[in-house]
């Protein structure tokens, strides 16, 4: 993986550990006030991993809260952060604190450089569609499926008497930063592939059909434990792959999507589900019955389940994917 120091400043460093040692002393003194043993629960937050592992080893117990699940805090006319403590220490001594899965440090931190990359390709996407915008508005005509290769761009800028040179020094930016962007992200990816953490599962899961490098990685990442799910229904349902249900007498009412999920692995695991079907006869079969039924966008989401119900099992067996024909048997 990229190491902390091929990406920033000495500078930014010295002054980076000067501030987690400040916040790590006044933990430290925080926790000598205490007695013991002790209990603590959190609500989770974005820099809550750091303190997480620091108090660990101290607490005989130590939980952290889902936000969403906390409607008391919410919902409360009068909030400030003492009072939001105060209830957490309710909810933690009645057994009613609704509990938010910590995967391990480890995890986390490839978890942190796989969504780095996420934000490097939407960066990458925002340059190529900048240069397609420029020549539009200078009325410049070009090859869409060839724009983004190093020598059509070359010959484009060099033989088309439209481009001046301001727009050819934008041009030219924009493109040193897509392929600076693709050199990142390209060895994020293989750091992450290389990992003797994750080598071994990640090549189990690409032997699924339609799945691929990074959504193995996702999965790997983003879930955490292989044995997190006690069920494909709750799998599916962290991976935001079908809607909440409202029930009233004899009505049942199902919403859509639900925006309470994992966006990373709905996004990764629907743009699988749009390839699968060409490398998984099973899975054309289920898309194409899915789809008489109903739309293709039906359809695509049963192939997205599907691919969580085969993930499911490749990563719990801990063995490669593999298809069971079922044999005919004739009654005697």
């Amino acid at each position: 993986m990229l190491s902390q120091q091929e990406v920033s400043p000495p500078w930014w460093r010295d002054a980076q550990r000067r501030h987690d040692s400040r916040h790590t002393l006044d933990l430290d003194r925080w926790i000598k006030t205490l007695p013991q043993p002790w209990t603590a629960a959190m609500e989770a937050t974005v820099f809550i991993g750091w303190i997480y592992d620091h108090l660990q080893p101290h607490a005989s117990a130590l939980k952290v809260a889902h936000p969403l699940m906390l409607r008391a805090i919410a919902a409360a006319k009068k909030k400030n952060d003492r009072i939001d403590a105060k209830k957490i220490c309710d909810c933690l001594r009645c057994d009613f604190l609704p509990e938010c899965y910590m995967a391990s440090t480890a995890i986390r931190e490839r978890r942190r450089t796989l969504r780095y990359r996420n934000l490097l390709v939407r960066q990458m996407v925002l340059m190529k569609n900048k240069i397609s915008m420029l020549l539009m508005e200078a009325g410049v005509s070009y090859n869409k499926q060839r724009l983004h290769k190093a020598g059509y761009f070359r010959e484009l800028l060099a033989t088309n008497p439209e481009i001046n040179e301001g727009l050819g020094s934008l041009l030219r930016v924009c493109r040193e930063t897509v392929v600076r962007l693709q050199r990142t992200e390209s060895a994020l990816v293989r750091s992450l592939e290389r990992d003797s953490l994750l080598m071994d599962r990640v090549e189990r899961l690409m032997t699924i059909p339609g799945v691929g490098p990074i959504t193995a990685l996702t999965w790997a990442l983003e879930v955490g434990e292989r044995k997190r799910f006690s069920s494909i229904k709750k799998a599916v349902s962290y991976c935001g792959l079908c809607g909440a249900e409202k029930s009233s007498g004899n009505t049942i009412q199902r919403t859509p999507l639900s925006k309470q999920r994992n966006k990373h692995l709905q996004t990764t695991l629907i743009e699988a589900a749009k390839m699968a079907p060409r490398y998984s006869p099973e899975l054309a079969l289920l898309h194409d019955r899915e789809r008489r039924k109903d739309n293709a966008n039906r359809a695509t989401l049963a192939v997205a389940r599907k691919l969580v119900a085969y993930l499911m099992a490749v990563d719990r067996g801990q063995r490669n994917f593999r298809v069971v024909e079922a044999s005919s048997c004739v009654a005697a």
